[in-house]
């Protein structure tokens, strides 16, 4: 046995993005009750997270559920992905760099229809690593056990000779339990030297 994969989150991983508050300054401005935009959307962020609806649907939902003008649609989804993509973790971004080609790299991503796009444009992801599995792209979404069994299938590896990096616990647990190695992150250093030590643990 041997780590032959490193694969990453991105949200609060390789991307660091902090609550800016976007929904309840909207709410604020629209005169909303707060929560109102997420009860009026749920089902749209929903199945935007899976692929099951287009951005041009999401904004006309947008636009039909909170009576906006599409002006309004355009300065809301600007500050969504704002918040969405964050700022890059320009240390852990290296690091991954730095993995190959002795190791094939992947990131796993919950992620919302319109992503690979922008945080390609962000942070050019593609050319980061060996492949990347979207969850809009592929419809369905961790912790489902199929979407890491996914993953390996694409990187060609065995979930025993993959590590997996997420910062929440239940995704973890989940990747452990199709029997890859999980690591939950809380910081780089942290991070980094979790995945050093399976590699010379387990070998690579």
């Amino acid at each position: 046995m041997a780590i032959r994969a490193v694969v990453f989150d991105i949200g609060d991983v390789l991307e660091i993005a902090p609550d800016l508050g976007v929904r309840r300054r909207w709410e604020l401005r629209l005169g909303l009750a707060e929560g109102e935009i997420g009860r009026r959307l749920a089902d749209i962020w929903a199945a935007g997270a899976i692929g099951a609806v287009a951005e041009d649907e999401v904004r006309q939902a947008m636009r039909d559920r909170l009576d906006l003008p599409g002006e309004h649609v355009d300065a809301i989804m600007a500050d969504v992905w704002e918040q969405y993509l964050g700022t890059g973790n320009a240390e852990l971004i290296e690091y991954c760099r730095g993995l190959r080609p002795r190791y094939r790299t992947g990131i796993l991503s919950n992620s919302f229809v319109g992503a690979r796009e922008r945080e390609q444009a962000a942070y050019g992801f593609e050319e980061l690593v060996d492949d990347i599995v979207y969850s809009h792209e592929v419809g369905m979404s961790k912790p489902d056990p199929r979407i890491y069994q996914l993953t390996c299938d694409r990187l060609e590896v065995r979930p025993k000779d993959m590590i997996f990096v997420d910062d929440l616990e239940p995704n973890i647990a989940a990747a452990r339990a199709v029997g890859i190695h999980g690591i939950h992150y809380r910081n780089n250093a942290q991070a980094i030297a979790e995945i050093e030590e399976l590699l010379t643990s387990v070998g690579g």
